[in-house]
């Protein structure tokens, strides 16, 4: 069976064709900046991306009509439990009004739905989406009732990985007790509890380590100070927090490749301070979900892009290995986890649930 997997990001698209669990075709759609500033809701972009990937498969001779299931990584909805849920129309009315928020990966199920729908036999799905949510009541309290604690991260690769590390390890996820980082544009730290993720830290709305380009947890008081400055609007103060913020702000860049091996080894102070300022966060988070799950921890893992640079992961190592072994997964698995999931929908292998 031949699976196409769609996973939009902010200025590119990967498309994966899948035969049963084998990777046969992958590409990296890159999206011009200038063609995308047309596009003033990231919805209105989907006939961009669609031709995209129509025009991309046709060239590698893929025609739609041979998948099983088309697989689109899910995007901001209202909160659901971890499994596959096939597209339907009330996730579309929400994905397209952007109800609970708006994110490339909005596009990814409804790209996904557009190509199968027509098709005799193919179907859409999603699997573990952004808003998958499995933490426990106690975590999402704050410490006023206006707020609540959110959980949006990269759940699709918190389980590919934790689940691959089981697999490796020849124990069942259910019974073992991890900590992830995912380590890429945004980071986020989860506690896995016995295969469910009971407390993570927000990567899309400032929470947990600064990254790449975001500023993670600030000081309050500061934040609401500069807020109400009156020299800040609104979306100046969120691309600060999620866009702008991070390495970016401090030294202009947000290539690690570059910070790791040109900055540092040329002798920037500032380079080499931010860098260990970050791996100091990545730590503390780690340390701070080592007490959700009360010590217990058999491993912790990083994972994402950033996992690929060996002096982060050596300071992160460094300072967490104490509380349980760090076994390192870099970069991302979340094409063959989507196409995994569709795979086991199709044969039945897990219920698909139903969006609502």
């Amino acid at each position: 069976m031949k699976i196409l997997t769609i996973n939009p990001g902010s200025t590119s698209t990967k498309i994966a064709v899948f035969e049963d669990e084998d990777n046969i075709f992958q590409k990296n759609l890159q999206h011009d900046a200038t063609d995308l500033k047309q596009f003033k809701k990231i919805t209105e972009q989907f006939d961009f991306r669609r031709k995209a990937i129509l025009d991309t498969l046709r060239e590698a001779g893929f025609d739609p009509s041979q998948f099983g299931a088309v697989v689109g990584r899910g995007g901001i909805t209202h909160p659901v439990p971890s499994g596959v849920y096939e597209v339907n129309a009330a996730m579309k009315r929400d994905l397209l009004d952007c109800r609970y928020g708006e994110h490339a990966s909005n596009l990814g199920a409804l790209i996904a739905d557009n190509i199968a729908s027509p098709l005799p036999g193919v179907r859409a799905f999603t699997a573990d989406p952004v808003v998958m949510d499995e933490m426990h009541d106690v975590a999402r309290l704050t410490g006023h009732p206006l707020f609540q604690r959110v959980c949006m991260f990269h759940a699709l690769n918190h389980k590919a990985i934790a689940k691959a590390h089981a697999k490796k390890t020849g124990k069942p996820y259910e019974s073992l007790n991890l900590i992830l980082a995912h380590l890429g544009g945004g980071i986020s730290v989860g506690a896995h509890c016995k295969g469910k993720i009971i407390d993570v830290s927000n990567a899309v709305d400032g929470e947990g380590p600064f990254s790449p380009e975001r500023t993670g947890s600030l000081p309050a008081l500061q934040l609401a100070k500069l807020c109400f400055s009156g020299n800040y609007t609104f979306e100046q103060v969120k691309k600060i927090l999620t866009g702008e913020g991070g390495m970016v702000a401090h030294l202009g860049t947000n290539q690690f490749q570059k910070i790791e091996q040109e900055l540092i080894p040329s002798g920037d102070k500032k380079a080499a301070l931010v860098h260990e300022a970050m791996a100091y966060n990545v730590a503390k988070f780690i340390g701070a979900m080592a007490t959700v799950l009360k010590g217990a921890v058999d491993a912790i893992l990083l994972t994402g892009g950033i996992a690929h640079n060996p002096l982060m992961v050596q300071s992160i190592t460094g300072k967490v290995s104490f509380i349980a072994p760090v076994a390192v997964y870099p970069g991302e698995d979340e094409m063959g986890a989507l196409a995994r999931n569709g795979l086991a929908a199709m044969r039945g292998e897990v219920e698909v649930q139903q969006y609502i």
